[in-house]
């Protein structure tokens, strides 16, 4: 099969297309007949030598997410059939014309979806939903702050939200994005390169702060996150694209009896993976199929063009995902 592989750490120029031998299924297994795949901040750090593969993904490989055609299925698979249409999240491994996962960690695509919406729609929904409602608990009337609410997992994130009934504040760093942001129903835009996103909160909610806040950035917002958050505030770290130490002064968490927790999927247990992709398949997919919701994807890349799509991440320029097409 094609693969894109991680010849060593390094920039997108590491990454080359080349013939590697085809993933082999377990008895729960399926081998995938892989369309698309999308980037993630993830593949990024991967790339870099900074953030290796859980053990049982391939280590060279990146892609934590895709879409396809089922080629064959094992011998305890009876949930899916050669021919189906599925998508889902990986470990890794994405970045490939064949894949295998656990059948129960595919999901099958709705009608009238093509495969770079439905490879667009795992890795930032799952996210997302676990950061928003088991983590952070985020309740019908409450109001909840998404740091980079143009990212994929943010554009999905400010769905989910408004979905459930929240008032959603979002930062961005264009008018454009935030633009984007609220026609997905965000109700108060911040640009963070022009205005004080705790200022903002401050004033907008009258002191008293947001229920539950998701952060991509990590230290350097830690002082104003804790400032925007409200009495049994939740703060949910998502990622730490900023940086991982800083200086901490915990009287504010004692003073608003604050929670601070982080979450990840691609380290997590199998078992872990496929309860919320379960909950994945209750509560998000029917607003997804019925076009209540949708993924965001801002532009396609051939896999050929994996080192120019990655060039384009960096420049943090996209709105929603970025998509690789497998022909």
């Amino acid at each position: 099969m094609r693969a894109v592989v991680i010849t060593e750490p390094g920039g997108p120029d590491v990454l080359k297309v080349m013939e590697v031998d085809d993933p082999v299924p377990g008895p729960e297994d399926i081998l995938v007949d892989v369309k698309a795949s999308a980037l993630n901040r993830a593949d990024m750090l991967q790339r870099q030598g900074a953030y290796p593969a859980p053990f049982g993904s391939p280590s060279e490989i990146p892609g934590l997410e895709f879409s396809g055609v089922v080629l064959e299925v094992g011998d305890r698979v009876d949930s899916l059939k050669e021919g189906d249409r599925v998508f889902g999240l990986l470990g890794g491994g994405g970045y490939a014309s064949r894949t295998i996962t656990h059948h129960r960690m595919a999901v099958k695509i709705p009608a009238g979806w093509d495969f770079v919406q439905a490879a667009a729609t795992p890795e930032v929904y799952l996210t997302a939903y676990d950061a928003l409602f088991n983590r952070g608990n985020l309740q019908m009337g409450e109001s909840v702050l998404i740091h980079a609410a143009g990212s994929g997992v943010g554009t999905a994130a400010v769905q989910l939200a408004h979905q459930a009934g929240a008032f959603v504040f979002g930062t961005a760093g264009s008018a454009e994005k935030l633009s984007g942001a609220t026609d997905l129903g965000m109700n108060v835009g911040i640009n963070y390169h022009e205005q004080d996103f705790a200022e903002v909160i401050k004033q907008v909610t009258s002191g008293a702060g947001v229920d539950v806040l998701i952060d991509f950035i990590g230290a350097p917002y830690w002082d104003k996150n804790i400032a925007s958050l409200a009495v049994l505030g939740r703060l949910v770290e998502v990622g730490l694209m900023g940086g991982t130490k800083m200086e901490v002064d915990l009287r504010p968490l004692m003073a608003k009896r604050l929670q601070v927790c982080g979450t990840g999927l691609r380290g997590r247990t199998l078992g872990e993976k496929l309860e919320v992709t379960a909950q994945f398949r209750r509560h998000v997919l029917p607003h997804l199929a019925s076009g209540s919701m949708k993924p965001i994807v801002d532009r396609t890349f051939p896999l050929e063009e994996v080192a120019e799509a990655h060039k384009y991440m960096e420049t943090n320029a996209n709105f929603g995902k970025i998509v690789l097409t497998i022909d």
